[in-house]
């Protein structure tokens, strides 16, 4: 099994806006997205503080300033109408030359007009986010215009006449812990992103995600990514993640557990600063052969959580 390994920019600082000039600063953000692609990475995260309509453009900036990156778009249902958001998916596609990953919150923020904070209001935004994706598959791969008539949206005409490179094949990217929300993964996720723990913690999700989509005939369709800290202290950083040391071959080493678990995909969060990313990047490129060399070794870190802000939310909702 070949491991890849996504960036995500984070923050030792508790101000998120402390992490913007990787996405806002144009000479930073060029730089920034240099060294990752430099640097080994297969994917980066595209998650501006600004929100939903900002990713769109930054995605777009990132795809034009790399050329071998896969470019994770972050976004959600309830702000953009899907004909929208399909047109402008299918764009940045086409313009990245097939690099887009669209990731998909099921939860949402607390603008929505779909509450969150209780459990009829989470089955309800389960519901539009389930019927928000089949809008947009419909769209990216249809010949016609169609009618669409459901719970949360109506669509009058929907066509997408320049699909993206690989139509409906744009993979996504889901997460979750409730069954609602694991049965929505289950339909449509290519990649879940698993809460950090544990890696039999991460065995038990992975086992619950693949008999959710065995009810799709696709238990065997979705990879799975976890999200890790390879930081000297343990941050204070945008997302929850798995804390491992930070030197790079005991970091490899500690990975081995959750890759034995069924872990493809590790989801590197920390600061952007130079020095740092070329130093997970080598903690990667080693990581990357483990599973081949070290057969069934395993070495299990001792699990926990970098932070408890918006993004980490998100990863474990």
């Amino acid at each position: 099994m070949s491991i890849e390994f996504t960036f995500v920019a984070g923050t030792d600082s508790n101000e998120l806006s402390a992490a913007a000039p990787f996405f806002f600063d144009p000479q930073a953000s060029a730089a920034a997205l240099a060294q990752v692609e430099d640097a080994g990475f297969q994917s980066v995260v595209i998650d501006g503080a600004a929100g939903l309509l900002s990713n769109f453009d930054l995605a777009a900036n990132a795809a034009a300033l790399t050329s071998s990156l896969q470019i994770v778009l972050t976004h959600w249902a309830g702000v953009v109408a899907p004909t929208v958001a399909a047109r402008q998916l299918a764009a940045i596609d086409a313009a990245s030359g097939g690099r887009l990953a669209l990731r998909i919150l099921v939860d949402g923020i607390a603008e929505d007009d779909v509450a969150t904070d209780s459990h009829a209001g989470h089955i309800a935004t389960c519901q539009r986010t389930d019927e928000y994706l089949r809008l947009l598959k419909r769209l990216w791969s249809n010949d016609k215009p169609f009618d669409h008539e459901g719970p949360f949206y109506r669509v009058r005409g929907g066509f997408v006449p320049n699909k993206g490179l690989r139509g409906l094949g744009i993979p996504i990217r889901m997460s979750g812990l409730s069954g609602t929300s694991l049965k929505v993964a289950g339909r449509h996720a290519d990649i879940f992103e698993l809460a950090p723990g544990a890696p039999e913690d991460a065995r038990r999700l992975i086992e619950r995600v693949r008999a959710a989509a065995a009810q799709y005939g696709r238990a065997g369709q979705i990879r799975f990514a976890m999200p890790v800290s390879f930081t000297r202290d343990r941050p204070v950083s945008r997302a929850g993640a798995v804390h491992v040391p930070s030197f790079p071959a005991r970091s490899a080493l500690s990975l081995i557990a959750y890759a034995q678990a069924g872990v493809s995909e590790f989801m590197v969060i920390g600061p952007y600063d130079p020095e740092t990313i070329g130093r997970l990047g080598q903690g990667s490129a080693i990581a990357a052969q483990l599973p081949r060399s070290q057969g069934k070794r395993a070495i299990t870190p001792a699990p926990g959580r970098s932070g408890t802000s918006t993004m980490g939310r998100r990863l474990r909702a």
